[in-house]
C-alpha cells in the first residue's frame, strides 16, 4: 500500500493543525478582550448612548456568549456529521459576516447581530479545533499543544487591551471601529491552514472511511512512512477496535442518562462540562470584560491609568497562560486545577476585604486600591498557568470517540452560557455588591478545590483510547485514593488493555 504525495507530514503537519486551532483561540480570544475597551469609549457611547444603561451595556457584551452558546450546540448535533475541517470552515464564514456587522454598525441592533453571529462562529470553532488537534496529536505532547492554542487565546486578549490603550487619544469612530475591524484579518490568516491540513484520522474511522484514515496516521508518523508500517497499523487497530467495542456496547440514550452504560458517556460529559463552568465562575470573564470599568469604579482609577493597567495585565496574563505549556503535562490536570482554585480564591478574598476597608476608610483608599489591583494581576498570572488551558484541555481527553464532538460541544455550550451570565450581571454587581462581588467568586473558587478532588480523574499521559478503559474499570464516580484514576503516569492496566486491542484485529 502506497501512502498519498504529500509534502506536509510528521511535525510539519501538526505544527499546521496546531496553528488552525491557536489561530481559531486567537480569534476567540481578541473577541473576549476587545469590547472592554469598545464600550468606554466616547465615540461609542455616542454612537450608541442606550449602552449608559447598565443592562443594555451588559446585553450588548454578553450577547456574544448567547451566539457561542448556540453555536456550540450546533457543534454537538452536525459535528460527527460534517467532520472536524467542515465544521470549523462554517464558523469561520460566520466569523466573518459577524465582524464586518460590527465594525461597519450604525445602530445598536446591528451590533448586537454583528455580536450575535460572530459569537455563533467562535461557538463552532471554539468546541471543534481543540477536538481536531487532539485526535490527531500523540498522547505525551497533546496537552502541550492544545494548551498553545488556550495561551494563543491570552495572546490576542492582552493584544485587544493594548489597541486600546494606544486609541485611548483618539477622537472619533476609529477608536472603535479599527479594533472591530481587525478581526476579520484572522480569517485570512487560518483559511489556507484549514485547507492544507487533512481531515483527522479518528473521525475517519469513525465515518468508515478506513484507507483514508490509514494514510493521515502514516502522515502523521513522518516523512516516507508506510501506511502498512508496524507503528501505523498498531495505532490504527487500537483506535479502530477502540470504536467497535463502542458501536458493540452502544446503549439507549436513556440508559446512557441514567449512567446505564460502562463507558460512563454522560458522566464524562458532566466532567467536560464542569471544568467549563467552573472556570467561568471563578470570575475570569467578569475581570476580562470590565475591568477597565472595575479600576474606575470601585479602585479610583482615571481612564487612562486603568486601560494602561488593564493592558499591562492582560501582557502578565499572557506570559503566565504560556507557561502552563511547561505545567500541564509535568503536573498533570488534576493538580493544576487544584492549587489554581486555591490560590485564585485567595487573590479574590484578599481584594474584597481591601475593598471593603477602602470604603470604611477612605484614608486607605490609595493603598487598598493598590493592593485590589495587583491581587487582580496575581488572580490572572494564576489562572493562566491552570485554569486558562485545563479546561479545554481536559473536554477534548475525556469523552470517548463517539461522544467527543458532543462532550466538547457541550462543555464549550457550558463555557459560553457561564460567560453570559457572569459578563450581564457583573456591571450591575459592581453597582450593588461592590466588595461583596469579589466574596461571591472567592467562595466558589473554594468550592471548586474539593469538586475536582473527589470527582476529577487524571487524563494527561493517556492515549484517548485509555480514557474507556479507565472509566470501565473504574465505575464509581468518586476517584480519590484511585491511583489508575489520579496518578500522572499511565496505567500499566491502560497499557495492557492496548496490547489486547491490538492483538483482537
Amino acid at each position: 500500500m502506497i501512502r498519498s504525495k504529500s509534502r506536509i507530514y510528521g511535525g510539519k503537519l501538526i505544527a499546521m493543525i496546531t496553528l488552525v486551532d491557536a489561530l481559531s483561540s486567537c480569534w476567540f480570544g481578541y473577541c473576549q478582550g476587545v469590547f472592554a475597551g469598545v464600550l468606554v469609549s466616547e465615540n461609542f457611547k455616542l454612537q450608541f448612548p442606550e449602552t449608559l444603561d447598565a443592562n443594555v451595556s451588559g446585553i450588548t457584551s454578553s450577547c456574544f456568549f448567547i451566539g457561542a452558546f448556540l453555536g456550540s450546540i450546533m457543534a454537538f448535533i452536525v459535528g460527527d456529521k460534517l467532520g472536524r475541517r467542515k465544521t470549523i470552515a462554517l464558523g469561520l464564514l460566520f466569523n466573518l459576516v459577524g465582524s464586518t456587522l460590527q465594525f461597519a454598525s450604525w445602530y445598536l441592533p446591528q451590533m448586537i447581530i454583528g455580536r450575535l453571529v460572530n459569537g455563533f462562529g467562535i461557538g463552532l470553532t471554539s468546541t471543534t479545533t481543540p477536538v481536531f488537534l487532539s485526535e490527531c496529536a500523540k498522547p505525551h505532547l497533546r496537552g502541550k499543544l492544545v494548551s498553545i492554542g488556550a495561551s494563543s487565546n491570552v495572546s490576542m486578549f492582552a493584544l485587544a487591551n493594548w489597541i486600546s490603550y494606544a486609541l485611548y487619544s483618539q477622537d472619533g469612530p476609529f477608536q472603535w471601529r479599527f479594533p472591530l475591524a481587525f478581526q476579520v484579518s484572522f480569517f485570512f490568516m487560518i483559511t489556507p491552514f484549514l485547507l492544507l491540513v487533512p481531515e483527522s484520522p479518528r473521525w475517519l474511522l469513525l465515518a468508515g472511511k478506513e484507507l483514508d484514515a490509514l494514510d493521515v496516521l502514516s502522515r502523521l508518523a513522518g516523512k516516507d512512512v508506510p501506511i502498512d508500517d508496524g507503528q501505523v497499523t498498531s495505532e490504527f487497530r487500537s483506535i479502530k477496535v477502540a470504536i467497535d467495542l463502542e458501536r458493540e456496547d452502544r446503549t439507549p440514550l436513556m440508559d446512557v442518562l441514567c449512567f446505564r452504560d460502562k463507558t460512563h458517556n454522560f458522566r464524562r460529559l458532566i466532567l467536560s462540562c464542569g471544568t467549563q463552568f467552573m472556570q467561568q465562575f471563578t470570575g475570569i470573564n467578569a475581570l476580562g470584560f470590565y475591568l477597565p470599568t472595575l479600576l474606575t469604579q470601585n479602585v479610583g482609577f482615571d481612564q487612562q491609568m486603568s486601560r494602561l493597567i488593564a493592558a499591562v495585565n492582560g501582557t502578565i496574563y499572557l506570559v503566565s497562560a504560556f507557561g502552563s505549556l511547561v505545567f500541564i503535562d509535568r503536573f498533570g490536570r488534576r493538580k493544576l486545577m487544584l492549587s489554581g482554585a486555591m490560590l485564585m480564591g485567595l487573590c479574590h478574598l484578599i481584594a474584597s476585604l481591601c475593598l471593603r476597608e477602602s470604603e470604611i476608610d477612605i484614608s486607605k483608599r490609595k493603598i487598598m486600591g493598590n493592593v485590589t489591583t495587583a491581587m487582580f494581576i496575581v488572580y490572572h498570572c494564576i489562572f493562566g498557568i491552570s485554569w486558562a488551558s485545563v479546561p479545554w484541555v481536559y473536554s477534548a481527553e475525556v469523552n470517548s470517540l463517539g461522544w467527543r464532538t458532543r462532550g466538547a460541544a457541550a462543555a464549550t455550550a457550558t463555557n459560553w452560557l457561564g460567560g453570559f451570565v457572569v459578563t450581564q450581571f457583573t456591571k450591575v454587581g459592581i453597582d450593588n455588591l461592590n466588595w461583596g462581588l469579589y466574596l461571591i467568586f472567592a467562595a466558589i473558587c473554594f468550592c471548586c478545590y474539593p469538586v475536582v478532588l473527589l470527582f476529577y480523574p487524571e487524563t494527561s499521559n493517556r492515549t484517548l483510547e485509555d480514557m474507556d478503559h479507565m472509566f470501565i474499570q473504574n465505575p464509581s464516580i468518586f476517584v480519590l485514593g484511585k491511583p489508575d484514576m489520579t496518578h500522572k503516569s499511565r496505567p500499566l492496566s491502560c497499557m495492557d488493555a492496548e496490547a489486547e486491542r491490538i492483538a483482537q484485529v
